[in-house]
């Protein structure tokens, strides 16, 4: 198990990808050999957050949640993605009975180990603050006990205004900050904790963003964590609408060239003094040759006395100490035998079969009947 570098932000900074199972992330950031199962074993000792996004597509089950739990460090946060069932309508309000089902869908497994509730709109919801505002008096603050943290993920131009910013502190739920162009960006703070969601990775980039991309986001990260506000991203108020204070911040690399997400999340964390300082052990696949000679089998186990073997299989490698029986052989020579004797009355039935040739009588009555002319004209 890895043991972590605490940095001066680590205790309030939470950085990650979005999912773990990514085929490109194979032999990449994952070692070679490294089984999928562990792959969050893996991926939760090299960064300190991850968004599950496979909730917004379906519900999963509720010991999965306790499984992503039991494999991650004491101190790991998941964020997790509500299911669009829930968003992805014409009346938000009627949304009732889909967000009951995400959230007593087993979450509340993740314990303290559970991050903030992103609720994410399609670009074509537009705000109609009636119908916004009754769609956040669905949510709850807590299920089973555990505390929930709710961010809006709002992506139509329609939201960037002062009615969405008092509506969204008014129920304390964050904002999503994106840096992708396909989408409104607006870093005005709504909630006691910041989550940005970044989407400009370049595949040509080896960490995805430029040294000094991050470099900025590091700092930007940092202004967060100690309470300030970064005065180089774009906002709907020309000033900080809530009092600034410390806050949790929660950054995610998720789309772009999402093979460099790791690379990318794991150069902003050693910004920000944190580093992981142990591998999880790995087991590495031994190459082998072409031509591999197949391991010997074990040898049978003798069936216990008075009991019929399992299968062929235990009959005809399980030793018995008996001579082998020799009705095999016996039926063999038997089969021969008739054999023989069946081709042999094939052939005498042939023979009987043939016509039989007529006998040579006529030379001698043409003889005759010659010698009896001859006779005649003499």
């Amino acid at each position: 198990m890895a043991v972590r570098k605490q940095g001066k932000s680590s205790d309030n900074v939470h950085i990650g990808i979005g999912g773990w199972n990514f085929a490109p992330w194979r032999d990449n950031f994952y070692p070679a050999g490294l089984p999928q199962a562990r792959e969050l074993e893996y991926a939760s000792r090299h960064l300190t957050a991850i968004e599950i996004n496979s909730t917004y597509h379906g519900t999963q089950k509720r010991t999965s949640f306790a499984n992503w739990r039991d494999a991650t460090p004491d101190d790991f946060v998941f964020a997790v993605k509500a299911s669009r069932f829930a968003t992805n309508r014409r009346i938000l309000a009627e949304g009732a009975d889909s967000i009951h089902r995400f959230i007593d869908s087993g979450i509340a497994e993740l314990r303290h180990k559970l991050g903030p509730v992103v609720w994410q709109f399609a670009p074509t919801k537009q705000f109609v603050p009636d119908d916004f505002e009754a769609f956040l008096n669905l949510l709850p603050d807590s299920v089973e006990g555990v505390p929930l943290r709710h961010v809006l993920e709002v992506r139509h131009a329609s939201f960037m205004c002062d009615e969405y910013l008092k509506l969204a502190r008014k129920f304390k739920a964050a904002t999503v900050f994106t840096d992708s162009p396909k989408f409104p960006s607006f870093a005005d703070l709504t909630a006691d904790f910041v989550y940005a969601r970044l989407m400009n990775a370049q595949e040509k980039l080896a960490t995805g963003y430029a040294p000094k991309d991050l470099d900025q986001w590091a700092g930007r990260v940092a202004s967060w964590a100690e309470g300030k506000a970064p005065d180089d991203l774009p906002a709907v108020e020309d000033k900080p609408g809530v009092k600034l204070k410390p806050k949790a911040v929660y950054l995610f690399f998720i789309n772009g060239a999402k093979e460099r997400a790791p690379s990318a999340a794991g150069a902003l964390l050693e910004r920000l003094g944190w580093t992981p300082t142990e591998d999880v052990p790995v087991k590495v696949a031994v190459s082998r040759p072409a031509a591999v000679e197949a391991p010997a089998e074990a040898p049978a186990k003798k069936a216990p006395a008075g009991k019929a073997p399992q299968n062929k299989a235990s009959v005809e490698k399980a030793p018995t100490g008996k001579a082998p029986a020799k009705r095999p052989a016996a039926k063999k020579a038997a089969t021969k035998k008739a054999a023989t004797k069946k081709v042999a009355t094939k052939k005498a039935a042939s023979k009987a079969a043939a016509p039989t040739p007529p006998a040579r009588k006529a030379p001698a009555r043409k003889a005759a009947a010659k010698k009896t002319a001859s006779r005649a004209a003499a």
